[in-house]
């Protein structure tokens, strides 16, 4: 029998079977053995124990499509990036790094700004601004007014979409409008620090409707950008592809080489200051990393 593993918490994995049940399921000790962790968003060949109790066995993992290790989750057909347009107020070097992280494993991202109804015009324009150019569909939604949410459905729809953000942004809000079910607790944001205290503690696929899932992410603000090359960085942010093989030096890293077409573009305000101010950020982090 095939399903989904949904959930996995404390050596139980919650495999979805459609048109059938939700399974509990142990993995079998060969996949400890070849250190094969299953994971949520894998696609599973269970084998059933008990058909009154739903409970079984993992005996096969199915081919991945991707995979990321943190949060670790298999086979997304692309990722929902929520930040809110304010308070707080973007964090605009977390959400280039999530944006690298999904470059580089080649997962589309959907870029999706909560609490519009609070926000002012300049605010939503200058996101605008830094993102439309680099080819991320964006949408504006309100989770407190319903507003958009619909636009959000279409994303989403016969898709398995990561969705990820820091806390205090409404995400569990938007997931709790798409999918009643879900009923993610939804963190008050704590007035001290402005962010939200995280109310995610595992990675869980919920099903929109029979072929379209959303997963919630924790462990957002930790990510690390890391399993690649520091002269990689450049092909992950799509703004610079127009600007590869015009500059000067063969192989330049858009740093400190003189005649750079990517700098020269930033000068003219084709690629937007905030992102190429991120991108040497990541870049000199990479680099120093690199050497102990």
């Amino acid at each position: 029998m095939q399903g989904k593993i949904i959930k996995g918490i404390a050596g139980f994995y919650y495999v979805h079977v459609v048109e059938s049940a939700v399974y509990e399921c142990k993995a079998k000790g060969v996949f400890r053995k070849e250190k094969i962790k299953p994971l949520v968003g894998d696609n599973v060949e269970i084998e059933v124990l008990d058909e009154e109790t739903k409970t079984g066995n993992i005996v096969k993992i199915l081919p991945r499509k991707n995979e990321l290790i943190r949060p670790a989750v298999a086979n997304i057909d692309q990722a929902l990036v929520v930040f809110a347009v304010v308070k707080p107020n973007p964090h605009f070097n977390l959400l280039d790094r999530f944006l690298v992280m999904m470059e580089s494993k080649q997962i589309p991202v959907v870029l999706c700004f909560n609490k519009e109804d609070i926000a002012k015009e300049p605010q939503i324009e200058e996101l605008k601004a830094v993102y439309e150019n680099c080819g991320y569909p964006l949408i504006f939604v309100s989770a407190r007014e319903i507003r958009n949410i619909e636009q959000v459905r279409t994303a989403l729809k016969g898709k398995t979409t990561a969705i990820a953000g820091p806390s205090g942004v409404g995400k569990s809000s938007i997931i709790n409008l798409l999918q009643p079910q879900a009923n993610m607790e939804t963190g008050e944001i704590s007035d001290k620090i402005e962010r939200g205290k995280h109310t995610t503690r595992h990675s869980e696929l919920f099903s929109i409707d029979e072929d379209s899932y959303i997963m919630d992410t924790p462990g957002f603000s930790s990510l690390y950008v890391n399993d690649f090359e520091k002269e990689e960085l450049k092909y992950y942010f799509p703004e610079f592809a127009d600007y590869e093989g015009k500059c000067r030096f063969q192989g330049c890293v858009h740093v400190h080489e003189p005649d750079c077409a990517v700098k020269e573009a930033v000068e003219k305000g084709k690629i937007h200051k905030v992102r190429y101010q991120d991108y040497l950020e990541i870049y000199e982090e990479m680099k120093n990393k690199r050497r102990y």
